[in-house]
């Protein structure tokens, strides 16, 4: 069955339920996603060479890590080509690029050292996000950054976020739409801490200092992640969840929530309704945890779904922000990338396929029986068909077929990096 027959049939299905198809398409085709640069190069980065580390790693030896930016702007190019929509590009400092007479350290960066970025952005009509890097740095101390006891390692990061925040806001000038610049930090402690206040404390003092700066808050929109441990740091992070809401929702800033950074039995798909009543706009890194923060690629897996579903029933796509986080160096990182994005999208179409009104309402009257069985038909509705349109309607490859171009950019491309 063609593509064009095999959709037309699927959008009879849907409107029987209520669902306009066509007008599902043309909203997922608004919603842009970040794009996270860092799968490509195992958050490598080009500012600092040595291991990852700050309570992060990447696992896997896969051949053909990008190198250099040249290989890393490329390889982005190469996935653009196979994911629907124009989207955004999140970019960590640590990306940085010097020529080797200009290198400076993290708490000296400008915008013209990721002027190259903003131009690689433009021409593609990308957006830009940011990220400051707070790992992966001889000023990270005994696995501390802004909440060390130390006010030389304290000033020092201070003075990268500051940087940052310029940075971000070069960047919303330059692309003319809103930088989302988050703030994690790996801080805490291996072991059972003697005292938890002190270390937030110095936290809060620090990301007061920071935002301290003026910027334009409809450019930055600064975001505070949270996270309930890392590698090394399995007893006691300094940004716990309730640190970063509370300091979020006191100071306008925006939370966000990454679903690996969470008690395996939490689940930010329940999370986001809250949030939205109490924030006007949230931030998501979506990746999936296996066990633990373990970032590995986004699948279309229940939890994907219920956060898209979230964000869509809500109308709420204008007021969440949604960035990608995994970084698989097992794996074809360009498949990676490319599995990660659809499945996003996918998600998002999902949602956006769901009679959602239909189904709020039967809940409200008690129905219940109702909800359950028309949420399980719904599971084997013809959503590849639209799925399958819509990657049509946009010119990029439908179900499997971008697969065979990965393996042929692998063979010419990826395989001759060493």
């Amino acid at each position: 069955m063609k593509t064009q027959a095999y959709y037309d049939w699927a959008k009879e299905q849907y409107e029987k339920i209520g669902v306009d198809t066509e007008q599902a398409m043309k909203t997922l085709e608004k919603i842009r996603i970040s794009l996270h640069c860092w799968q490509g190069d195992d958050v490598v980065g080009f500012d600092q060479k040595g291991p990852l580390t700050g309570g992060i790693q990447a696992t896997g030896n896969y051949p053909g890590r990008a190198r250099t930016p040249e290989e890393l702007m490329k390889d982005i190019d190469f996935v653009l080509s196979m994911i629907p929509g124009t989207h955004k590009l999140n970019l960590h400092a640590c990306y940085a690029i010097f020529n080797d007479e200009e290198y400076v350290d993290r708490d000296q960066i400008e915008p013209k050292h990721f002027e190259p970025w903003v131009q690689f952005a433009k021409e593609r009509g990308l957006g830009l996000d940011f990220n400051p890097t707070l790992f992966s740095h001889p000023m990270v101390k005994d696995n501390l950054t802004l909440s060390s006891p130390d006010k030389e390692v304290r000033d020092f990061w201070i003075h990268h976020v500051q940087a940052c925040i310029r940075i971000s806001e070069y960047f919303a000038e330059q692309t003319g739409e809103p930088c989302v610049m988050n703030i994690w930090i790996p801080d805490g402690y291996k072991d059972i801490p003697a005292d938890r206040l002190a270390p937030r404390k110095r936290f809060k003092e620090s990301l007061d200092q920071i935002l301290s700066i003026p910027y334009d808050r409809s450019k930055v929109l600064v975001s505070l992640e949270s996270k309930v441990f890392g590698i090394g740091l399995e007893s006691y992070t300094v940004g716990s969840s309730e640190f970063t809401i509370n300091y979020a929702s006191k100071n306008g800033i925006l939370p966000l929530m990454d679903n690996g950074h969470y008690h395996p039995t939490e689940v930010v798909s329940d999370k986001i309704s809250s949030m939205l009543l109490f924030f006007d706009q949230i931030a998501l890194h979506v990746t999936r945890p296996v066990r633990w923060d373990s970032d590995h690629v986004v699948l279309f897996d229940d939890e994907t779904r219920e956060i898209a579903k979230e964000i869509v029933r809500n109308d709420a796509i204008d007021r969440v922000k949604i960035g990608l986080d995994f970084f698989d160096a097992s794996i074809n990182r360009i498949a990676a990338w490319t599995i990660g994005m659809r499945n996003m999208q996918k998600a998002l179409l999902y949602a956006l396929l769901t009679p959602n009104q239909k189904l709020a309402n039967l809940q409200d009257e008690g129905r219940l029986t109702e909800v359950m069985m028309l949420q399980e038909e719904l599971k084997t509705y013809p959503f590849g068909a639209v799925w399958d349109y819509f990657c049509e309607k946009n010119q990029v490859p439908c179900g499997e077929t971008w697969y065979e171009q990965v393996k042929t950019y692998e063979n010419t491309v990826l395989r001759k990096r060493g």
